[in-house]
């Protein structure tokens, strides 16, 4: 069943008023009619069960048969700081980041990343990213869209990190010197709820300033395994280990 998320203002009283591109994909790309039925989920992450009530040119008006219960987030709220990488690879770490629980994105302003952050162009990068993260969420049957943070330095990561459980950073250095314990032994130690900080540098890697700087305030180096992996593999990796530790175990 197609799944789509609204905000607060499209819910009135039993009701939920459909417009823009959500409009034009349930009317032009799916060709639904009056009485065909789609799940709603709210900014709560509130799924509804709805049918289509009417379609006019403008809208479409949906009514509310009930609500549902769903379990589709991980138990653990992961965040993903990723040192800003080339091409379309930090869409691709959004996308399938998304499809496998990730909380949030947070892209990362690093000393060795290529790609330079030029604010003229940067609302339709997030709306694009934002973008990616909506329809990845809805083809996940996720009910909650992941959020995707404003770039940050590495200064501006450590103050957020403050509010986090756990932080640790990825680091190549260690995989290679046979590190496998910590990424494991974090998620085993995990509480329902809790927070864990992934940073993930761009294709040339942290500097050694970089790194000496995140782990002088906290953050844990860790491994990933006897192989190295690329910068947009990395993430999914960690999501899919947390994944299999709290979803398939």
């Amino acid at each position: 069943m197609q799944r789509y998320f609204v905000s607060s203002d499209q819910v009135i009283d039993n009701q939920i008023v459909i417009v823009g591109d959500d409009y034009h994909h349930m009317v032009r790309v799916m060709r639904m009619n009056e009485g065909d039925t789609v799940i709603c989920c709210d900014e709560k992450g509130h799924a509804a069960l709805c049918e289509i009530e009417r379609i006019s040119s403008e809208n479409l008006t949906l009514r509310i048969i009930k609500w549902v219960e769903e379990q589709r987030e991980l138990p653990v709220r992961i965040y993903i700081a990723h040192g800003l990488p080339k091409a379309d690879k930090f869409e691709l770490v959004v996308q399938k980041g998304t499809e496998l629980g990730a909380f949030s994105f947070i892209p990362l302003l690093s000393a060795r990343s290529v790609v330079k952050w030029e604010e003229k162009k940067a609302g339709k990068k997030l709306d694009r990213w934002k973008k990616i993260a909506k329809e990845a969420a809805e083809q996940s049957q996720r009910t909650r869209i992941p959020d995707i943070y404003e770039p940050m330095t590495i200064e501006q990561l450590i103050e957020f990190a403050k509010a986090m459980d756990h932080c640790v950073v990825a680091y190549e250095e260690e995989a290679k010197q046979g590190e496998t314990s910590v990424l494991r032994s974090i998620l085993c130690q995990m509480k329902p709820g809790e927070s864990l900080l992934v940073v993930f540098g761009p294709e040339g890697g942290f500097s050694e300033h970089e790194i000496r700087l995140l782990h002088d305030c906290g953050f844990l180096l860790c491994g990933l395994g006897p192989r190295i992996l690329r910068t947009e593999t990395a993430p999914l990796y960690v999501l899919a280990a947390a994944s299999y530790e709290w979803e398939l175990r």
